[in-house]
């Protein structure tokens, strides 16, 4: 996809003058993931993370563990009882069942304590991206864009207006990272946009 993209706009650019593709094309670079990321309220989703990654996501690793363990010790003195005809074999087919089901949880355990954590971060993350794709909304609506693209789908020399930096002046923002400050071409930015506090989740029972 990014081949393509990038051949498009340099085969325009091969027909036409550099003033003129502007005036035809007007790409900018942007990512909505990276502007929360550098948002003031974001340390504090970390924060709550850690918290969740260690407590919630640990102690449910350590209930899995304890059940397999104790479904493994029901299943083996179950076979037992089962052979010598003490215990029906539907009861130990049951458990063996319900091991298997714990087991795939503890064999797959860093794909779904990924997953949960993903889920989390972005339910804590959700009001800073509720204020930042206000702002995204507000500068999109006073500059018409073709193309906007992530930072890393681009290569320099082509010109290419920065929205960090337009999004993070309509959220009045003193600082940005440096690698968003400097994504684009954008000569005419202000390049130390800002102050107003953005808002900051809160953590969810």
């Amino acid at each position: 996809m990014r081949k393509i993209i990038l051949s498009a706009i340099l085969s325009m650019a091969l027909l036409t003058t550099r003033s003129e593709v502007k005036a035809q094309f007007k790409v900018a670079v942007f990512d909505i993931d990276l502007m929360v990321q550098a948002m003031p309220g974001y340390h504090l989703v970390d924060s709550l993370m850690q918290i969740y990654d260690n407590d919630s996501l640990g102690t449910q690793y350590q209930i899995y563990q304890s059940e397999y363990d104790r479904l493994d010790s029901t299943y083996k003195s179950d076979s037992a009882l089962v052979a010598q005809g003490k215990k029906l074999k539907a009861i130990l087919d049951y458990t063996a069942g319900e091991r298997r089901k714990i087991a795939l949880n503890l064999v797959y355990w860093q794909q779904i304590s990924q997953n949960k954590s993903n889920t989390k971060r972005s339910e804590y993350a959700q009001p800073l991206y509720e204020v930042v794709a206000g702002a995204y909304k507000k500068v999109l609506l006073k500059k018409k864009y073709t193309i906007i693209l992530k930072p890393q789908t681009y290569e320099m020399g082509f010109p290419i207006d920065n929205l960090f930096i337009a999004v993070a002046k309509e959220l009045k923002l003193t600082t940005l990272p440096q690698e968003l400050i400097y994504a684009g071409d954008d000569p005419d930015a202000v390049k130390t946009p800002v102050t107003k506090q953005p808002v900051v989740p809160k953590p969810k029972n």
